[in-house]
């Protein structure tokens, strides 16, 4: 899988009492510090929910007992 990183400044309307919130528990410096780790949040919990439906597919094919006496 190929994935393109592009880097854009875009504006958007944000619920500022969520992000003031979130900064308030967590030490964020910045609104973007919140929103790029949301971000990442996000994608990996996309991840994690494409690779779990991978889940007896047999999509892997190996000897995982033998691999792990290499």
């Amino acid at each position: 899988m190929y994935i393109e990183i592009i880097f854009m400044q875009t504006n958007i309307d944000i619920n500022q009492k969520k992000i003031a919130g979130i900064m308030a528990k967590r030490n964020f410096k910045s609104k973007k510090e919140v929103v790029d780790k949301a971000l990442e949040l996000l994608l990996k919990q996309i991840t994690r929910e494409e690779i779990l439906k991978w889940k007896g597919s047999d999509v892997w094919e190996g000897d995982l007992n033998q691999m792990r006496v290499d």
